[in-house]
């Protein structure tokens, strides 16, 4: 068959639909191969399915159940990879999993699952798993329920606490190979030629312009919107499945643990997690069967009232309720479509690349895919689009790469040095490293440029004015929520940023060119965009009159 080449009617090699953690690393990784990459995504990087993960990377032991071996192999590795290629952002995670009398996976075979486990990750991982005695729990943990508890294994994963700033640091990166990458740029329809399909026709939402992208190979990597994508242009099964999974945040409670425990729900059998997170705590996740409006994904009642209920149980002296969640995230998995399936935990959660030919050349879909093998998504995409503009195979250079916040030949020796020379607090500095990495520098070379920037502007973590400018200008922030939610992190502490804010704006009118009118809509649309977390300081008024009637 004759290959389509990049002809010079074409603007790019690939087209990429979604910039979310798998687009930016399918950009990053083909860029970085020599092609001429454009990404494009209706909001910010990281902003849909990628922001409302478990925040976990893992080596996959929950799919040695399915005997997914494949993908057990591939999370462990990948686990490998980010340790090494992000150690700012990806950290070694210890997990205690509790055995009680009437779990439906007894404790043997839990153990016996990660003896298996650390078979695999020999020479990968942080530790083996060791089993704990019901006398060391007592001592450890002391306040976890002891109604028929039997004993437990700890095991040691990862957690990227951050995940935002991984999407952040793949599009630094995607960027320094060349690869644009437009935010805020609706995909108003395919290209198409006859059957084939040559590239994407797109708006930008803000000053309307529209744009056409031809491309030898568009990929549709929107997650759980891949079906959105192809309606009415390409005739195709129904391919995204997606379950919605959702998670609440709380302060620390009486009885809360130090480290993350991951227990068995008594309501319906299925794994969940009560993890310490930032100073906080994280309980989620639930796995729903999802066929409403992608765009209007909250967590509802009874899900918060399910993960509360379950941290309840299994530390009676919590006494957790609707009234002590901070916010709630909720996000659709975008798993395979797949029918027929009694329990969702069963649905596959590896990725696999569809190509749409013969019916429609020049078209590939991801289907599913997740935070902890983003990178090995993006080589089988890259290789194939390889294959499919019939250019000879490249190797792929991710495997060996540090993220842009890694880039330095001793990240520990980094570390102590930039705490020994920082002019910040300890708090501060740390912080930094955690968000930025090796470009902490970064931030302090901005700060010194004017004693403005300097300034704190969030008063609970110490975020500078300098990050605000850092986020705009070299980190492809656009809007007030980019900033707060997916750049300086402020707005994902307990008031969600509500009080930084207006210190946030008032930093863009003076050093990015707002003027007052865009920074008030700014803070509208901020508002706005908090509405989906639910959060308890917008709706303290009306959880304080509900409390009133609670209250005997």
């Amino acid at each position: 068959m004759s290959h389509h080449r990049t002809g010079p009617d074409d603007d790019v090699d690939l087209a990429v639909i979604g910039a979310g953690i798998n687009g930016l690393a399918i950009a990053r990784d083909a860029a970085a191969r020599g092609l001429r990459v454009v990404v494009v995504d209706r909001a910010d990087v990281g902003s849909g399915t990628s922001s409302t993960s478990s925040r976990l990377i893992h080596g996959g032991l929950k799919y040695l159940e399915r005997y997914d071996f494949k993908l057990v192999r591939e999370s462990i590795r990948e686990r490998h990879l980010l340790f090494r290629n992000a150690p700012h952002l990806v950290h070694d995670y210890p997990m205690l999993i509790p055995f009680y009398a009437g779990n439906s996976r007894p404790g043997a075979l839990i153990r016996l699952g990660l003896a298996a486990f650390d078979v695999m990750a020999i020479g990968r991982g942080h530790g083996r798993s060791r089993s704990v005695s019901a006398r060391s729990l007592a001592r450890r943990w002391p306040t976890l329920s002891t109604s028929g508890l039997r004993g437990a294994a700890l095991f040691h994963d990862a957690q990227v606490p951050w995940a935002e700033r991984l999407c952040v640091e793949l599009l630094l990166d995607a960027r320094r190979f060349g690869a644009r990458v437009l935010t805020y740029t609706t995909v108003t329809e395919l290209i198409t030629e006859g059957d084939r399909v040559a590239g994407v026709r797109a708006r930008d939402n803000r000053s309307g312009a529209r744009t056409e992208i031809r491309a030898a190979v568009t990929v549709n990597a929107a997650g759980p919107w891949i079906d959105d994508i192809l309606d009415g242009q390409v005739a195709s099964r129904r391919l995204n499945g997606g379950t919605k999974g959702s998670h609440v945040v709380v302060d620390p409670f009486p009885g809360a643990p130090d480290t993350c425990i991951f227990f068995e729900a008594a309501a319906d059998q299925r794994p969940i997690f009560v993890f310490p997170w930032e100073g906080r705590y994280v309980l989620g996740s639930t796995d729903l069967t999802y066929d409403g409006d992608l765009d209007e994904v909250v967590a509802g009642d009874t899900e918060i009232d399910y993960l509360l209920a379950e941290t309840n149980r299994i530390f009676p002296s919590a006494g957790l309720t609707p009234a002590d969640v901070l916010y709630s995230v909720a996000g659709i998995r975008p798993l395979p479509y797949t029918t027929g399936v009694s329990d969702n935990a069963k649905i596959s959660r590896g990725h696999t690349v569809h190509s749409h030919a013969p019916a429609h050349p020049g078209l590939l879909t991801v289907i599913g895919g997740k935070l902890t093998t983003h990178r090995a998504l993006a080589e089988d995409v890259t290789d194939e689009v390889l294959r499919v503009l019939g250019r000879t195979p490249r190797r792929c250079l991710t495997r060996e790469r540090p993220l842009p916040g890694a880039d330095t030949a001793d990240w520990q020796a980094f570390t102590e040095d930039f705490m020994r020379s920082s002019p910040l607090t300890g708090a501060q500095s740390r912080r930094l490293l955690d968000i930025y990495g090796v470009r902490a520098r970064r931030v302090l070379e901005i700060a010194a440029t004017d004693a403005s920037l300097a300034e704190v502007v969030h008063e609970e973590s110490g975020a500078l004015a300098a990050e605000v400018v850092l986020a705009v200008r070299d980190e492809g922030a656009v809007t007030l929520g980019d900033i707060l939610l997916r750049r300086t992190l402020v707005g994902l502490g307990p008031d969600m940023g509500l009080e930084a804010a207006a210190a946030c704006a008032d930093v863009a009118v003076r050093h990015l060119g707002w003027d007052d009118e865009r920074a008030r809509a700014e803070l509208a649309g901020y508002g706005a965009e908090l509405r989906r977390f639910r959060p308890r300081v917008l709706t303290a008024s009306a959880s304080q009159r509900s409390s009133d009637r609670r209250t005997p």
